[in-house]
């Protein structure tokens, strides 16, 4: 998995690059509050680790954008680093 991210701060506009592999999916209920619900992607490189938090409705997003897509794939290959 590849990371891009765009940073503000006061001297202007950081690219950040990482790279690295998921190593878990957590899936966040909250029987209480249903729509406080996430779903988290802990993902760990040789420089880098972290957590992507998601929405279920943005999950959905791009469960759609990649379906309508997936035609355009022609083959898939994991790499490790």
């Amino acid at each position: 998995m590849k990371l891009k991210i765009r940073k503000s701060n006061p001297d202007g506009v950081v690219r950040l690059e990482s790279a690295g592999a998921i190593k878990d999916i957590l899936i966040n209920e909250d029987i209480l509050h249903p729509r406080n619900e996430s779903i988290s992607l802990c993902f760990r490189g040789k420089n880098s680790s972290g957590i992507i938090d998601l929405t279920p409705a943005e999950v959905e997003r791009i469960k759609l954008a990649v379906k309508n897509r997936l035609h355009l794939i022609k083959g898939v290959k994991a790499f490790r680093l």
